[in-house]
């Protein structure tokens, strides 16, 4: 496997790393981050316009790109500054608006924001569980039922949401304006919505959508794994420098063997991280995406926990104040382990495809 970036992926990831340390640092980032709408408008637009969407999707579907190693670059460059653009969401809905056969222009453009509605209080990670309802209304439909942490939720403009139709697993259009959407700042910041859907108007895209949804959550996962290894890569190299300016008794801390091993532990484990998200990276849209998925999603909640705790642990007290910027990578990538399944659901998912096999 090449592990090199093409041309094309290290030019769109030079230009959003760059616009990115530029335009998002971290004061800017936690002053809009957990205001409404938890996210920067007009940045939004930038990103758009530098085509960080359109590498999202595929050049069938308008994009110029759309495989896991496009959205790995993407995400991971948004993890390096803790970028709380609502870009899962668009993400998530291409994959579903791609297999559905639908138009994604005024998506890739940002033109219109999509945000998908999966989970459920009672359902947080198992599709078949969604207790969501449609019902046939002539030509139409209506839904009824409740979606919980909608990422992005709060500031969309389209809502696709998963509903039982008849006992199977359909996939549904809605305009925001038309459901009951209450969005608030998750607890790293960012925003996400809960939405309440009663006889909601909706409009079928997919009658049979099972296998789409997953591929879009698999999609998502490998997007987060991809964010966490930004995240850690910074908040290691953060700390490195943090030892080597630190003295006690006349010498930098970094002088200190103990803190040099751990220093190295947590390098050992990011790298493994990157490793086994550039797996799930390039297994993506295959036979073996959702094993590989889960493999990423459950390796990268154990080590991004890890480098959180370890970073915290040499930076001391500095570590916890809000003026840091540990602080908030720290709880980015803890709280990144909830979404899209946790470490103790996917070790579950991996083991159980072990025993099948």
């Amino acid at each position: 496997m090449d592990f090199n970036l093409t041309e094309d992926r290290q030019m769109l990831s030079d230009t959003l790393n760059r616009y990115l340390a530029e335009q998002y640092p971290v004061e800017h980032r936690n002053k809009v981050a957990y205001e409404a709408p938890f996210h920067d408008p007009s940045k939004w637009d930038e990103l758009a316009e530098l085509g960080a969407l359109f590498a999202l999707a595929p050049e069938s579907a308008g994009g110029f790109g759309g495989t896991g190693f496009d959205i790995s670059v993407v995400f991971e460059a948004m993890g390096r500054q803790l970028t709380p653009e609502p870009v899962l969401g668009a993400l998530m809905a291409s994959r579903l608006l791609n297999a559905a056969g639908e138009d994604q222009e005024a998506l890739l453009s940002g033109a219109t924001k999509y945000a998908v509605g999966f989970t459920e209080i009672d359902a947080p990670y198992e599709l078949d569980q969604i207790a969501c309802s449609a019902t046939a209304k002539g030509d139409n439909f209506t839904l009824s039922g409740r979606k919980s942490t909608v990422y992005g939720g709060q500031a969309t403009d389209v809502l696709l949401i998963a509903a039982k139709l008849d006992g199977t697993l359909a996939l549904f259009e809605v305009q925001a304006a038309d459901a009951n959407v209450t969005g608030y700042a998750m607890m790293e910041g960012g925003g996400a919505a809960e939405v309440l859907l009663d006889d909601t108007p909706a409009r079928l895209l997919m009658a049979d959508a099972g296998d789409a949804m997953q591929d879009a959550i698999n999609a998502g996962i490998v997007a987060l794994c991809a964010e966490a290894v930004g995240a850690m890569d910074v908040t290691h190299a953060t700390t490195v420098d943090y030892l080597k300016q630190r003295k006690q008794f006349g010498v930098p801390i970094g002088k200190f063997q103990v803190l040099q091993h751990r220093a190295v532990d947590m390098l050992t484990e990011i790298e493994q991280a990157r490793s086994i998200t550039i797996k799930a990276a390039a297994e993506l849209g295959g036979e073996d995406a959702s094993r590989y998925a889960s493999m990423a999603k459950n390796m990268i909640g154990r080590a991004a926990r890890l480098v959180a705790e370890e970073a915290i642990q040499m930076h001391g007290g500095i570590a916890m104040t809000w003026e840091y910027p540990i602080s908030h990578y720290a709880k980015r990538l803890v709280m990144l382990d909830a979404q899209l399944g946790d470490t103790d659901y996917h070790l579950t998912r991996v083991m159980a495809g072990n025993r099948a096999a």
